[in-house]
């Protein structure tokens, strides 16, 4: 029995070892990066009175290096969940969720398009992003105890180039079409229909995946795959609006409505920079970015809001009974094929999953039980967005900001443009496959494509001259509202769709907010500082589309048998009595709030339309459950909340004052969690002084810093519609400088 014994000893040990293997193996198995090579860099870091940071330095690359160290000191928690799904290790970060976008990153090639194309870059674009990297290194050596990953750092300038890579093709919308495929299920575009050659099939599983055949199961190739970056998840949308001095009796005025997640990895950050190389701007950008994406310099700016464009192909290709190799032209291809291992953090363990990634010719490849599928995406395999951001941040006129747009560098979401010679703009920005114009019958660009013919692969974009665009149109107005291009100016001055070709794959839908931005622009008379303020903040619903399917619905509804319930009868009644206003005041505010937004995502996702009484029932049992009855006010059920901080908002899910996605809280309260982020309103004065601009965020600048003053000290001016001085000029930022830190990485 003595080895009985020895086994009962051994036993113990062994799982410990195994443990600490779990526990520790992710680190040391994760490719390391090699620091920038040592330049030294000096910035200043003046701050305002609500924390905003204006950065400083004699070069641009002195000011990223900035722009670094202010936003770790704000929010180096974010920071570092990019910076992990730049090395495709957030997994071993955020468990399941993160190995998600790993396999993304995996996928899509995101490091190995950064190690081929980075080399190419401009030598003060690779500076930008080095001098970056350097900061973010410099305050994790500072600051070791806020560390969350070990061997994250040091991270390079490749590195965060490899993060732009992977997130940026999300923006307009791949992972519709990648999360579908992963799964199996059927894909949708634009108009709901169903796809030529990839029929729905009734008797197909709600979710696909589980066990691989190794045993171990297959994190990404599981059902639901949720890649919230952007507005390409559901509900998402952003606001934009450009006025001519004619039109606004005053100044050119852009205001700049981006609606993003409140908190994370693409959450606004604000910030300025100005440096001795003439690099002079306010605005947000992302996490991982040395530059700000949008807002404005001395003498132009722009905003964004997400388009749709059909910019992705899927085909299916041929295999061999091995599924080794794939047919195309005739001839036989060996299909690429390599393992990755994703880091899923479990608890304390990280357990090493094995994933395999194929690749043809067309781009990467998707296995599941319906066959083989390689999907070709707008601007893969190309890096050239990074050096167009930093180009336009520099642009002088409106010549100069178009020359880089012309470049297609930029790979989607729609630029409304203002300068301060009063020029306005709409650009349909999108880097769209320059797709041969084949017969329908042969190629549907729109469904699913053979992927045994080369004749279908695109190289590059379409030309600048072939995309939407309208440059100071007779109605002195633009907007955008996440719609069609083709509704943006006005009567008279919108474009013709037909001038468009088809085989562009230009999205036409409406949002609710573009119906009444549309119908209130085009109503209004002089559109001055107090109008365009009315029409930021409207909460009202127009009863079209999605709205009007669901009060038909209601209307067509008949007592008894199909709705049974009282309670039901008077929630049926109390929102056909609706004012189709969420602006808090009246009693059926709270009940639409809650059953608006899966109608909307419905269409605005081309997804399955909800069941009306079903919602409505679980709209009931929420409000019953938590206040009591179905009619409490809206401002007791939509919060804004952050740490001690808990205030009333107004607005729902696509009004033009949005609250558009929340978490619901334990008390049934429900927390915004994406809606109105940065909003930035510039305005050049008609007698030719200087810029001034006005913004807010929802919370402070320091979004995950508790016991900064800056954690919540925004919030009651957002709740009341209200904005704060921007700190643009060198003379007013330093009047108004709450602090000023000097920081350099000198030896």
């Amino acid at each position: 029995m003595k080895w009985l014994k020895g086994i009962a000893i051994a036993l113990p040990v062994l799982v410990i070892a195994v443990f600490i293997g779990l526990a520790t193996w992710e680190p040391f198995f994760a490719p390391t990066s090699e620091a920038p090579e040592y330049r030294e860099y000096s910035a200043e870091i003046v701050r305002d009175e609500f924390g905003v940071p204006m950065i400083y330095g004699e070069t641009d690359a002195d000011v990223a290096y900035g722009v670094a160290i202010a936003h770790a000191q704000d929010d180096f928690f974010t920071l570092q969940d990019v910076a992990a799904m730049s090395k495709g290790r957030y997994g071993a970060i955020a468990g399941q969720d993160g190995a998600t976008f790993d396999y993304v990153y995996h996928l899509l090639d995101a490091r190995g398009t950064a190690e081929r194309k980075y080399k190419t870059l401009p030598a003060d674009t690779r500076a930008l992003f080095e001098a970056y990297a350097a900061g973010l290194n410099q305050f994790a050596s500072e600051n070791p105890d806020e560390i969350k990953l070990s061997g994250l750092f040091p991270v390079n300038g490749e590195d965060m180039a490899a993060g732009f890579i992977l997130r940026q093709p999300f923006f307009y919308g791949l992972g519709n079409v990648i999360a579908p495929l992963v799964a199996g299920d059927d894909l949708r575009r634009e108009f709901g229909e169903d796809i030529p050659g990839f029929p729905r099939d009734p008797a197909a599983p709600a979710e696909a995946g589980g066990p691989a055949e190794d045993g171990t199961e297959e994190v990404a190739q599981r059902g639901g795959l949720v890649l919230p970056w952007g507005e390409e998840a559901e509900h998402l949308g952003s606001n934009a609006w450009a006025v001519t001095p004619e039109r606004s009796g005053g100044p050119t005025t852009l205001i700049s409505n981006a609606h993003q997640p409140l908190r994370g990895g693409v959450a606004w950050y604000e910030l300025g920079v100005q440096s001795g190389e003439g690099w002079h701007f306010t605005g947000a950008n992302f996490p991982g970015s040395p530059f700000p994406f949008l807002g404005h310099n001395e003498n132009l700016g722009w905003t964004n809001t997400v388009n749709r464009p059909d910019m992705a192909d899927v085909y299916q290709l041929e295999m061999n009974e091995a599924g080794t190799q794939y047919e195309l032209d005739g001839e036989w291809r060996d299909l690429e094929e390599k393992t990755v291992t994703l880091p899923v953090k479990f608890g304390p363990l990280t357990l090493p999953i094995r994933s395999t990634i194929y690749r043809s010719v067309h781009g990467p490849v998707i296995k599941n039980d319906r066959g083989y599928f390689a999907i070709r995406y707008a601007a893969m395999d190309t890096i050239d967005q990074l050096d167009a951001y930093y180009r336009i941040n520099k642009a002088e006129n409106l010549e100069e900001w178009q020359a880089q747009m012309a470049r297609m560098a930029i790979p989607s979401t729609n630029f409304i443009y203002a300068d301060r010679e009063g020029n306005i703009a709409y650009l349909y920005n999108a880097a769209i496959p320059d797709r041969p114009d084949l017969d329908e019958v042969q190629a549907n660009w729109r469904g699913i494509l053979p992927g045994n013919r080369s004749d279908l692969i695109w190289e590059g974009p379409v030309e600048y001259a072939e995309i939407p665009k309208l440059i100071n149109p007779a109605s002195g107005w633009l907007y955008n509202a996440n719609n069609e291009p083709f509704t943006a100016a006005g009567e008279g001055s919108d474009l013709d769709p037909a001038a468009f070709s088809p085989v562009l794959g230009v999205e036409r839908k409406q949002t609710n907010r573009s119906r009444r931005a549309y119908m209130l622009l085009s109503e209004a008379g002089q559109l001055d500082r107090a109008a365009l303020e009315r029409i930021k903040y409207d909460t009202a619903y127009v009863r079209e589309g999605y709205v009007d399917r669901v009060w038909s619905e209601l209307e067509a509804s008949q007592m008894g048998d199909a709705w049974p319930d009282p309670e039901m009868i008077e929630a049926r009644q109390l929102l056909l009595d609706w004012d189709f206003s969420a602006d808090n005041k009246g009693p059926g505010d709270a009940l639409a709030l809650l059953i608006i937004r899966d109608f909307m995502g419905a269409e605005y996702n081309n997804k399955p339309w909800p069941d009306l009484q079903e919602k409505l029932g679980e709209a009931i049992a929420h409000l019953n459950e938590h206040f009591g009855s179905i009619d409490p006010p809206m401002s007791d059920l939509l919060r804004l909340r952050q740490g001690d901080v808990d205030l009333p908002l107004d607005g729902g899910s696509d009004t033009l004052r949005a609250s558009t996605t929340w978490e619901v809280h334990e008390d049934g309260r429900l927390s915004l969690v994406h809606g109105d982020s940065f909003i930035q309103w510039t305005e050049w004065p008609a007698d030719g002084s200087r810029v001034t601009s006005r913004s807010i965020q929802p919370f402070g600048a320091a979004t995950t810093r508790p016991d900064s003053p800056h954690y919540t000290d925004q919030m009651q001016i957002y709740v009341d519609h209200g904005l704060k001085p921007v700190r643009f000029w060198d003379d007013d930022v330093r009047a108004h400088a709450a602090s000023t830190q000097t920081v350099t990485n000198a030896r």
